[in-house]
């Protein structure tokens, strides 16, 4: 700490000589000709013709040889070296340039040259400064790597690391790909309400809150956008998407933060075998833009993404794992069954709630290659429309790869009587001490009373899709600012 400060006090000393001669060391504006990715493609174009170039960036690198010194500035994109001489400059100028120190920003004026080893360089006629940075960054040679710093920091972890400012890249690439393809098939892009006055959508805790100018009343942030999108439908839209931010209450791991981002899209007449068709459009045309023929490098794996997702039956998956066909058990026979194979239970865990940990467990890790899991107990899907050949079931799917669920897709109830009675349902697991299940939304109900057409819906991870085509394994990775403890904990 001692050193910081000594450091940090050096650049104190070093605004305040910047000042004493006259210079704004925070200036309002800088008018570039180029960015530096511009100056390293057009580089042979740009010797030629000697054009005067306007370039900025933050100093990244710098070295003084007497009365020359050379340095790097650095972009979002690019980094370039700069030569500047005293002598070319004039002293006054070249005192600015002693006075500037790695992580300042600084505009410079010249021309573009090679130096003896063929580097590009530009050749600096004017330097001005226009940011003094007063902490020093990361020590050069041993760079960032310490991750509590990076997420807590994560402007240091751009700053210094590249291939994090890729990835982030990446991230606004998989959105925009994921959208075409939406456009492309007639989607209306739509925001709905984060501050609902009931949750629902999802099975899961909320963040509570209060409108102090209603009255003091209680909403929550939206754990999903499902219900209000399906409103629209009702409403008349044929097909609906919008990309949300989610919260839910929950516990932090690699792949889950409290604060998400989903993307929901609902389609008037189509049903949960229709959008499966949407999905493998949408990991073809990611796979397509993202892969090497098809193929993703996940950590130790390889994900082929040319023959599309198999489709498997979530209790027939369960019966693989485990040897024990759950359909015809009870409940009492299910928490017996659950507890012996080692899952931890507890008493207000309804039959779904049980098979769907120990799906997590024993099922999900093997799911690498891309997999639509199937048909899903009543129990786990309240706003899924019954099986049409096994009325236990629901039309329900969840597409994996690498071992974690991408998304949720349902053919949507939409009988009004059905719906009131799943809610009903929740109402009494929550009694039972779920705190988790849902709760009776009966505006909702009331949307469904006037009509809802067949619909097909789908929920997408956008979080843990960027993981994959980063090669993240973690979701604070893909996410610029993950949810951390206070720093004084």
């Amino acid at each position: 700490m001692e050193d910081q400060h000594r450091l940090v006090q050096m650049r104190l000393e070093r605004l305040q000589g910047l000042r004493e001669r006259g210079v704004d060391p925070y200036p309002h504006a800088f008018a570039r000709t180029h960015h530096l990715a511009q100056i390293l493609q057009q580089g042979e174009e740009l010797l030629a013709s000697a054009a005067p170039l306007r370039l900025a960036g933050r100093m990244m690198s710098k070295r003084r040889h007497g009365k020359a010194g050379f340095a790097h500035i650095e972009d979002e994109r690019a980094r370039l070296q700069i030569y500047i001489r005293k002598d070319e400059v004039g002293e006054e100028n070249y005192e600015i340039y002693k006075l500037l120190e790695v992580g300042d920003f600084v505009g410079v004026e010249g021309s573009l040259m090679r130096t003896k080893t063929g580097e590009l360089t530009v050749h600096v006629k004017k330097i001005t400064a226009l940011t003094k940075a007063l902490r020093p960054l990361p020590e050069k040679w041993h760079g960032l790597t310490d991750k509590e710093i990076r997420y807590r920091q994560r402007y240091l972890d751009l700053i210094m690391n590249e291939e994090v400012r890729s990835s982030f890249r990446r991230r606004s690439e998989v959105i925009a790909a994921i959208r075409e393809v939406l456009l492309e098939e007639g989607f209306l892009e739509v925001e709905t309400p984060i501050l609902q006055p009931l949750y629902g959508g999802a099975t899961a805790r909320p963040f509570t809150t209060n409108y102090h100018s209603l009255g003091n009343m209680t909403v929550y942030l939206r754990i999903a956008n499902e219900l209000y999108l399906k409103r629209l439908i009702v409403g008349g839209f044929d097909r609906v998407f919008e990309f949300a931010k989610d919260f839910r209450n929950e516990g932090m791991d690699r792949t889950h933060n409290p604060e998400f981002t989903m993307m929901e899209c609902y389609a008037a007449y189509w049903d949960y075998q229709d959008v499966m068709g949407l999905v493998e459009r949408i990991f073809a045309r990611l796979a397509e833009r993202f892969t090497e023929n098809g193929i993703l490098r996940y950590g130790d794996h390889e994900i082929d993404f040319k023959g599309g997702f198999r489709r498997a039956r979530y209790l027939d998956l369960l019966k693989e794992a485990t040897g024990i066909d759950f359909a015809p058990l009870d409940l009492e026979q299910t928490r017996a069954q659950v507890k012996q194979l080692g899952v931890e239970v507890d008493s207000s865990m309804g039959k779904g709630k049980l098979l769907d940990e120990l799906f997590s467990e024993r099922v999900e890790p093997g799911l690498v290659q891309p997999t639509f899991v199937c048909d899903h107990p009543k129990e786990l899907s309240p706003l899924a429309k019954s099986h049409r050949s096994e009325p236990e079931l629901v039309e329900r799917f969840e597409p994996f790869i690498a071992g974690f669920e991408v998304g949720n897709a349902f053919s949507e109830l939409n009988d009004p009587q059905d719906q009131r009675a799943r809610f009903e349902d929740q109402l009494r697991l929550r009694e039972e001490g779920d705190d988790e299940a849902q709760q009776l939304d009966n505006d909702f109900l009331r949307a469904l009373e006037y009509g809802m057409p067949p619909t097909g819906g789908l929920g997408l991870g956008i979080d843990r899709i960027v993981m994959l085509f980063t090669g993240s394994h973690s979701i604070r990775d893909v996410l610029f600012f993950p949810q951390m403890r206070s720093e004084a904990e």
